[in-house]
């Protein structure tokens, strides 16, 4: 039998402010805080995976070696909803070709912007 994914664990200088930027982008809450600790939000209480932020001295120096793909109903329109919550463009090297967008969170981790999938949410 396989493993469950159950968390994606993101470092963090603020782990309370990304991690509520995030519960804005998904649509999720925290459904766990401790202070200096960890946060973790998610769909609600026994919805999986969740994502946990948790405290780390350093900022973030180099691009990701994993990030988030978001499949909205209208990618510019979420995009614009996106930056409005503190997300900005980047350049990561993907070309004016590409499909998708590429943003950053407030503390600089990449994640993309699909244009809608079918199956989106």
């Amino acid at each position: 039998m396989g493993s469950r994914l159950y968390s994606i664990v993101i470092d963090s200088r603020n782990p309370s402010s990304l991690a509520r930027f995030w519960a804005e982008v998904l649509d999720f809450k925290v459904v766990y805080e401790e202070e200096g600790s960890e946060v973790v939000v998610a769909r609600d209480d026994s919805t999986y995976p969740g994502l946990i932020f948790v405290p780390v001295p350093e900022p973030k120096a180099v691009k990701n070696r994993l990030h988030i793909d978001l499949n909205p109903h209208d990618r510019d329109v979420e995009v614009e909803r996106l930056i409005g919550l503190g997300a900005k463009r980047v350049d990561v090297g993907q070309g004016p070709e590409v499909t998708w967008v590429v943003l950053a969170d407030p503390e600089g981790n990449e994640f993309c912007v699909l244009r809608p999938r079918d199956g989106g949410v």
